[in-house]
């Protein structure tokens, strides 16, 4: 499909002019088999697995038609490059995907966590977050789990070692954001993080965790802080009986994006994530052409700018909105996840 130069254009030149406006007022987890695993976690691995397997299966047609739209986001002119960083909690690999306008004056960094299943390159698919890092002038990095640390590939979020500042997979995603800090021009006031699913409830947990380093936090499909502490309690999380676990520090300047036909996590999670917020929200109803019906609910703050976003999708599931058919676990019929994401951490800086 050849796309409009004119019309790419003019997205690409709003796009930046949007970013450039300042503030304005407006699954699931599986642990690595070991030789003494019980029985209860051989049952939960396979569960998990069931999950996903099942959500995996290919769009159909019209899904994949419908999809067209984010096309356009195959085209990347910047760098992806690889690297990894290790501390002693463990090391991951990561890739970083710089624009070629990139010149070495501050820029923003978002943070990007996969779902199960996923990795760096599927993720940038999917997503379609490098196009927009070409539009903006942004760095963009995806750290990598490890099959060694969780045989799906999933971020521990449920783990209470993964729940905790400075230890566990949380130091070693935020000595990865510093370090390519210390390697790369970053404007330190806009270093944001998001994440799908699993990646989702990890982006939530450093967002908690590392209110001095993230600026905000975008949760497509997650959890919340804290939500369980172990394999049995995470399946129960997803079906949403989940743990409330009192989040250290200020609330997050959240956005979230849940589909209410959500069978792997249960929309009530998307709910949790803003359910702390003081203020009330309104809410804004909305569709896209040939497409999702939604809920956008704004919170604003104190301030007057917005603190909390939560975008619920009706008839939508497990999957990132607005996505390219290309990565896994995508919906084409929108709204389109990453644009708004990058749109709502704009208003945080």
């Amino acid at each position: 499909m050849k796309i409009n130069r004119k019309l790419l254009a003019q997205m690409r030149s709003a796009t930046r002019s949007l970013w450039n406006v300042g503030r304005v007022s407006p699954g699931a987890a599986v642990r690595q088999a070991m030789q003494n695993v019980s029985a209860i976690q051989r049952e939960a691995n396979y569960q998990m697995q069931q999950q996903m397997r099942d959500f995996a299966a290919p769009p159909d047609a019209a899904f994949a038609g419908a999809s067209s739209a984010t096309a356009a986001r195959a085209v990347q002119a910047g760098r992806f490059i690889d690297g990894s960083y290790a501390n002693a909690a463990g090391r991951r690999d990561y890739k970083l995907y710089v624009p070629a306008s990139y010149t070495r004056s501050p820029v923003p960094l978002v943070v990007m966590l996969h779902g199960c299943g996923q990795d760096p390159d599927d993720f940038a698919k999917g997503t379609g977050m490098n196009l927009l890092a070409d539009e903006i002038g942004c760095l963009v990095l995806y750290p990598a789990q490890s099959g060694s640390a969780n045989s799906s590939r999933c971020w521990n979020w449920f783990n209470a070692v993964d729940q905790r500042r400075d230890q566990g997979e949380p130091s070693i995603i935020a000595g990865m954001t510093l370090q390519i800090m210390d390697h790369h021009a970053v404007d330190p006031s806009q270093v944001y993080v998001a994440g799908l699913s699993a990646g989702g409830a990890m982006a939530t947990i450093m967002g908690t965790l590392y209110p001095d380093l993230y600026a905000a936090v975008g949760v497509h499909s997650g959890l919340p802080f804290a939500s369980a502490h172990d394999l049995p309690s995470a399946l129960a999380a997803m079906k949403g009986d989940f743990r409330r676990a009192q989040a250290p520090g200020r609330a997050l300047p959240i956005i979230v994006f849940h589909g209410d036909r959500d069978t792997t996590v249960h929309p009530a999670n998307g709910d949790e994530l803003v359910r702390h917020l003081a203020q009330a929200g309104t809410a804004e109803p909305g569709r896209v052409p040939d497409g999702h019906a939604y809920t956008r609910t704004v919170y604003p703050g104190d301030d007057g700018i917005l603190h909390a976003e939560h975008w619920l999708v009706h008839g939508a599931g497990h999957a990132w909105f607005g996505g390219n058919a290309r990565g896994s676990y995508t919906d084409g019929r929108g709204p389109d996840a990453s644009r708004e994401m990058m749109r709502f951490f704009r208003t945080r800086r």
